[in-house]
């Protein structure tokens, strides 16, 4: 029994170490994991010097693009300053204004293999309306650039038009927010959009401009730039997702389909052809007609021909008279006596209005003659009294 019990506890001890060693493993790889996720504050990363490539290159590269008409005047004067920017790297350019185009090629003393990309991207951005001070940023190492077509993304060259204009905004002022939340340049040219930035704000104008030609409105994007923004400063939440943070715009206006006016119902399928319509004969001969005369038959046709011309004679002179015919006029309203409220007829009312009617009738005695007043037969006697004097 002692030596069960012996091995029984060291068996217990071996597991238990087992698991905690397994324990220590797996917070030291999550520790690892977050520590090269997250990007210590302040590192850059170096430059690449001569040292790195002391013999050059071996083969010469070159590229050449195209630029519009109304660039030459500015390329012209800024192209100086275009040349100095690429000797620094040891990139040679070269500015045809006949052809209407701009070269930029190696040379024997030039080291850093990606420079020739960068001078590329350079002669890219100054034929797409950059300004030079903007466009030589990108030959900085931790500057790139995006051109997004845009011209073929929406059919109606009208509602492209709106849509481009809504991604600029009033006097520029979505276009100047966009910049300042992704720290990019964005210049807005004709069918294409250039981007000049660090590599996140890239990403983030591309998908902004292709929401934006999609119907989207930017603001709803730059709101959540913005978000993002204020969760990036803590450190807490640099780990964690954002997603219940961020806000979810549904679309409220769904667009119905257009119904077409006349809806063409399908007949059911049948493996029997449809009968024949009859023919002319067929119908004199179910009629009689066929057995008939010439004579009778044209006689028919002539008869079947004056009833119609009558009928439309008739319809045409029912159409002419119609002119004719007086407008109907609104009858006068008369005033008339309120009825009773009970419904009953005053018979005493309509004795005394039968009454007075028949006073008012010419030559007619009065009903109750009235008694002549005494004023009146004072007066006359007055008079007479006076006249005898």
């Amino acid at each position: 029994p002692l030596l069960s019990n012996m091995a029984s506890s060291t068996t217990g001890d071996g597991v238990s170490e087992a698991q905690t060693g397994k324990k220590s493993k797996k917070t030291k790889n999550q520790v690892d994991e977050s520590e090269l996720l997250t990007v210590p504050d302040g590192w850059k990363e170096p430059t690449f010097t001569k040292d790195d490539n002391p013999r050059g290159l071996l083969e010469e590269s070159s590229f050449a693009t195209l630029f519009p008409k109304y660039r030459e005047a500015y390329l012209r004067e800024c192209w100086p300053l275009v040349e100095k920017a690429l000797g620094e790297a040891h990139i040679k350019g070269s500015l045809d204004l006949i052809e209407g185009s701009m070269t930029v090629c190696t040379t024997k003393k030039t080291f850093d293999p990606y420079a020739i990309v960068r001078a590329r991207d350079l002669i890219k951005l100054l034929a797409r309306s950059v300004p030079f001070e903007q466009a030589v940023r990108i030959l900085q190492d931790d500057v790139a650039c995006d051109i997004i077509k845009i011209g073929t993304l929406v059919r109606n060259r009208e509602r492209f038009v709106k849509r481009r204009q809504r991604l600029i905004g009033p006097k520029g002022s979505t276009l100047k927010a966009l910049e300042l939340l992704t720290n990019c340049y964005v210049m807005v040219q004709g069918n294409t959009v250039s981007a000049l930035g660090p590599y996140n704000g890239l990403k983030e104008v591309r998908k902004v401009v292709m929401d934006t030609m999609k119907n989207v409105h930017p603001i709803y994007n730059i709101k959540t730039l913005m978000i993002k923004r204020e969760l990036s400063k803590d450190p807490e939440l640099r780990m964690q997702n954002w997603e219940r943070f961020l806000p979810k715009f549904r679309h409220k206006n769904l667009a119905k389909r257009k119904e077409p006016k006349k809806k063409s119902v399908k007949k059911e399928y049948t493996p029997f052809p449809p009968q024949q319509p009859e023919s002319k004969v067929d119908k004199e001969l179910a009629t009689g007609e066929f057995f008939l005369r010439e004579s009778v038959k044209k006689r028919k046709r002539m008869e079947e021909i004056k009833v119609k011309q009558a009928e439309a004679l008739t319809k045409k002179q029912e159409e002419r008279n119609r002119a004719f015919i007086p407008p109907k006029e609104k009858p006068l309203m008369k005033k008339t006596a309120k009825a009773p409220a009970d419904g009953k007829l005053d018979i005493n009312a309509i004795k005394d209005k039968v009454k007075k009617a028949k006073t008012k009738k010419l030559g007619a005695p009065p009903v109750n003659p009235a008694p002549p007043t005494s004023t009146s037969t004072d007066k006359k006697k007055k008079a007479k009294t006076k006249n005898k004097g």
